[in-house]
């Protein structure tokens, strides 16, 4: 089990993430109400455009008004091309009144962590 945490500009997001046999679950939540907004599966793939490249093929499902299907795309097409690794991630990061601001904090700080756990892994 890994259990990240990463905290910039007063926004605070958790990642935690379980190897299941090959396969990775991974769980992120952060901000004022952390929840749980949206669902993705990322498969790895050779990429379309360099053979020799892994991609992924990613599916989500968001609670409707949530956008955390974002977030959880890029954390899951990502680790599912890194690792080569089938990814589930469940996302919900909530921040009071976020500014665009506030949504590029959350990204940079997904960023890290994924970066963080890749090494991790490997």
């Amino acid at each position: 089990m890994f259990d990240l945490t990463i905290e910039k500009d007063k926004i605070k997001v958790n990642l935690k993430a379980l190897k299941v046999g090959n396969d990775l679950c991974v769980i992120i939540a952060g901000g004022d109400s952390p929840h749980i907004g949206a669902v993705t599966l990322s498969c790895p793939r050779p990429s379309l455009a360099d053979h020799n490249k892994i991609s992924a093929t990613t599916s989500s499902l968001a609670i409707l008004g949530h956008k955390d299907d974002e977030a959880a795309r890029y954390v899951s097409q990502t680790l599912a091309s890194s690792l080569n690794k089938n990814v589930v991630v469940s996302c919900g990061i909530h921040v009071d009144n976020i500014t665009d601001a506030g949504i590029q904090t959350v990204m940079r700080i997904l960023k890290e962590l994924v970066e963080t756990l890749v090494a991790k892994i490997n």
